[in-house]
């Protein structure tokens, strides 16, 4: 009695020697894209056109007044920020993303008319200092998908940010001169963000992106939403140093709610960055 051929293994070694060449396709779809880094660093700052609205009101809103800090305190409408930004990924497609920028401004200024903040009305021609800092950190978990020269981001983290505002100065009350006063509030939160970026490579030197931010907060004492958006280019003539260029904007619209008073804070931001950036 005859047996048939045994054929299973020698179907067996060819899925043998075919699995190394499928593993091998697919590790080579999952590398890293080339217009990500693995670490990034970018150093600089953001020559920024600033236009700023500070206000405040009785907690029913009955009274209360809004004063331009550029138009009324005479604050320079131009503002350099200093910036720094952090990317890594972890795998080849997904990572750590970190910004931090800030915005310090202070002015002395005979006032052109009445203004009032905090329950304090400075009059007309009354020599005041005005200062505002603000302060803006966030991180976030990023996702990139695909693995060509473009690549689309998808961003989840949180944002904190932190307010300063004072103005100081000769003041009156219900029109009574009280000499020298202050007002002033400080203030910080924690607050939900959203990211979306793309990345494009054109060569091993020159690439491009673009990334948006969106960061909102409702109720709590320090309440509103943030919003960062920027268009650039990066320029890479070494393989671990290089250069970025970008145009961005950024919006803060902050209200803050306190006993004696509410507050709000309106500022733009937009202009011109350049970045050293540092590439692992």
């Amino acid at each position: 009695m005859t047996c048939p051929p045994l054929r299973r293994p020698r179907h067996a070694l060819r899925l043998a020697a075919l699995l190394p060449l499928a593993l091998g396709s697919g590790l080579a779809g999952a590398q890293q894209s080339p217009a990500l880094d693995r670490v990034s660093l970018w150093l600089g700052g953001y020559d920024a056109h600033v236009d700023t609205t500070l206000g405040a009101s009785d907690p029913g809103g009955r009274y209360g007044g809004n004063f331009s800090l550029e138009n009324d305190l005479g604050f320079n409408d131009r503002k350099r920020v200093p910036r720094a930004r952090l990317d890594f990924l972890v795998g080849d497609s997904q990572g750590f993303s970190l910004d931090y920028y800030s915005v310090n401004r202070s002015r002395s200024q005979s006032l052109a008319r009445s203004i009032s903040y905090a329950g304090n009305d400075y009059e007309a021609a009354a020599t005041v200092r005005g200062k505002l800092n603000f302060d803006f950190g966030s991180a976030s978990w990023r996702w990139w998908f695909g693995h060509g020269n473009d690549v689309f981001g998808l961003g989840l983290g949180g944002a904190y940010y932190r307010v300063h505002a004072a103005i100081s100065g000769e003041a009156s009350v219900n029109g009574e001169p009280v000499g020298q006063v202050s007002s002033g509030t400080s203030d910080g939160a924690w607050a939900p963000m959203l990211q979306l970026g793309w990345r494009h490579a054109f060569n091993d030197q020159w690439r491009m992106y673009a990334d948006a931010a969106g960061v909102k907060k409702n109720g709590g004492r320090l309440s509103g939403h943030i919003v960062n958006a920027a268009l650039g280019v990066e320029w890479l003539p070494w393989p671990h140093l290089g250069f970025g260029a970008e145009y961005g904007y950024s919006r803060v619209v902050l209200h803050q709610r306190k006993h004696a008073y509410h507050a709000n804070l309106d500022m733009k931001l937009d202009g011109p960055s350049l970045f050293v950036h540092l590439r692992f």
